[in-house]
C-alpha cells in the first residue's frame, strides 16, 4: 500500500514539474491581435526584443513599448468516478505585464532591454476529491533580456539577447483540513539569436532561435490519505522544470501601402524534456516520455485604412506536445491549439500609438489516466486573452 501511495503522489508531482510546458506568444502587445503571425520579421515596436532582437535596427533612435494583459478561460476537469467531487473549471483570471526599451547607439549598433513573462501556467482545483494530493499549482517565470543588434548592411541585421529568467513554483494541498503551501524559486539563464533579412523592397524574413532554460525546484510536501488516516507521509520532492529550445521563421510581405500579409513556421523541442527527473525521498521515479516536439504555424493580415489606424487579424495552429491525448498530465491540460486574434493600433501623435487586442485559444480535449482514482477528462478547454499596449518614440 505504501508503494502505491508513493507512486501515485510521485505521478502527480511529475505532472506538476511539466505544468509550465507552455510558451505563450501573447505578451500584451500586437502579437496578441495577430496570433503571433510574422513575429520574427515584423519589428514594429520595441517588443521585437523578445520576438527577434535583430529587429531593433528597424526602430527609431529611442522607443518604449509597454503592455498589460489579462488571461482567462474555461478548463473544466471532470472525474471518471461521478461519486467523487470534480474540480470543474481550474482556470482563474491571470494578469500580466511587459515593458521594452530600445536605443540606437550608432549607425550600426542598437541596444535594448525587455522585461516580460510568457512562460508558465497556474491552475486551481479548489475543493475536490484529490485536494490531499494537489489543490493549486502555479509555475511562473519572468525574464529580463538585455539585447544588442547589429546592422550588417541595408538588408541584413543580426541580434542577440542574454535572458535572465526567474522561476517561481508554488504547490498547495490540504493537510488536516487546512491549506498547506510549498514554494520555491530558481534563476536560469537562456539565450536568443536573431537574423532579419530584407529580401526585396516589399518582403522581409526573420529567424529566431531560443535556447533551453532549466529551473531546479525543491519542495517539501506532506500528504494524508483517507484509506490511511493515521499515517502522514513526508515527501521531499525535487523537480526540474524545463523550457525547451525553439526555432521560429517568419515572413512579412507588404502588398501595398495599405495591406500586409505575414506568416510563421516554428518548432519547439519538447521531446527532449518530456520525462523530467523527479525524486521522492531520494529515489528517482522512472517515467515514460509522453512528450513530442511541437510545430507552430500562423497567418496574419494588417490593414491600414488611414495613416492613423492599423487593423490586425491572425490565426495560428500549435500541435500537441503529447504523443497520446488519452494519456496527458493532470496539471498540463493541453493538446492541439487554435488561436484566433484581432485588434487595432491607433496613432495618437507622430511619436506615440496605443493598441488593443483580443484572442481566443481553443485546446484539444484530453484524457488523464493517472493517478487512477483521480482519472478524468478535460473537455473542450479554451483560453482568452485581452491586452492593451502603448509605444512612444523619442
Amino acid at each position: 500500500m505504501k508503494k502505491v501511495v508513493l507512486l501515485s503522489t510521485g505521478l502527480v508531482f511529475s505532472s506538476v514539474s511539466q505544468a509550465s510546458a507552455l510558451y505563450f506568444y501573447e505578451i500584451g502587445t500586437e502579437d496578441t491581435a495577430l496570433a503571433g503571425a510574422g513575429q520574427a520579421a515584423r519589428a514594429q515596436d520595441a517588443s521585437t526584443i523578445v520576438t527577434n532582437p535583430a529587429g531593433m535596427t528597424r526602430l527609431p533612435e529611442h522607443m518604449f513599448t509597454g503592455g498589460l494583459q489579462a488571461l482567462g478561460g474555461n478548463i473544466d476537469y471532470q472525474l471518471d468516478n461521478d461519486r467523487l467531487q470534480s474540480p470543474g473549471n481550474v482556470m482563474k483570471l491571470t494578469p500580466n505585464a511587459s515593458a521594452f526599451y530600445s536605443q540606437k547607439i550608432n549607425e550600426s549598433l542598437y541596444a535594448g532591454i525587455g522585461l516580460y513573462g510568457n512562460y508558465g501556467l497556474g491552475i486551481d482545483y479548489g475543493n475536490w476529491a484529490g485536494e490531499r494530493l494537489i489543490k493549486k499549482s502555479t509555475m511562473v517565470a519572468m525574464t529580463l533580456s538585455p539585447s544588442l543588434a547589429w546592422k550588417l548592411s541595408d538588408r541584413v541585421s543580426v541580434g542577440g539577447s542574454v535572458n535572465l529568467n526567474y522561476g517561481f513554483l508554488s504547490l498547495t494541498r490540504t493537510v488536516d483540513g487546512d491549506d498547506h503551501d510549498d514554494k520555491d524559486h530558481d534563476w536560469a539563464m537562456s539565450y536568443r539569436l536573431g537574423l532579419l533579412m530584407q529580401l526585396t523592397e516589399q518582403t522581409r524574413a526573420g529567424i529566431t532561435w531560443n535556447s533551453k532554460a532549466e529551473y531546479d525546484f525543491n519542495v517539501n510536501g506532506k500528504a494524508r490519505f483517507p484509506n490511511l488516516p493515521n499515517v502522514e507521509y513526508n515527501l521531499p520532492i525535487s523537480a526540474q522544470v524545463r523550457a525547451p529550445q525553439q526555432l521560429m521563421l517568419s515572413l512579412v510581405h507588404d502588398i501595398n501601402t495599405q495591406w500586409s500579409v505575414m506568416g510563421d513556421l516554428g518548432w519547439q523541442d519538447w521531446s527532449q524534456f518530456g520525462a523530467p527527473q523527479v525524486t521522492v525521498s531520494g529515489n528517482t521515479l522512472d517515467k515514460t516520455n509522453r512528450m513530442k516536439d511541437t510545430w507552430h504555424t500562423a497567418l496574419g493580415v494588417q490593414y491600414r485604412p488611414t495613416p492613423q489606424w492599423r487593423l490586425n487579424a491572425g490565426v495560428a495552429f500549435d500541435s500537441s506536445p503529447y504523443r497520446n491525448q488519452s494519456d496527458v498530465a493532470m496539471t498540463l491540460p493541453t493538446g492541439d491549439e487554435w488561436r484566433f486574434g484581432t485588434g487595432a493600433q491607433y496613432q495618437l501623435t507622430p511619436a506615440s500609438n496605443i493598441g488593443f487586442a483580443v484572442e481566443y485559444l481553443h485546446m484539444q480535449s484530453s484524457k488523464v489516466q493517472s493517478p487512477g482514482l483521480l482519472s478524468g477528462d478535460y473537455n473542450h478547454p479554451y483560453l482568452w486573452f485581452t491586452s492593451v499596449n502603448y509605444s512612444y518614440q523619442f
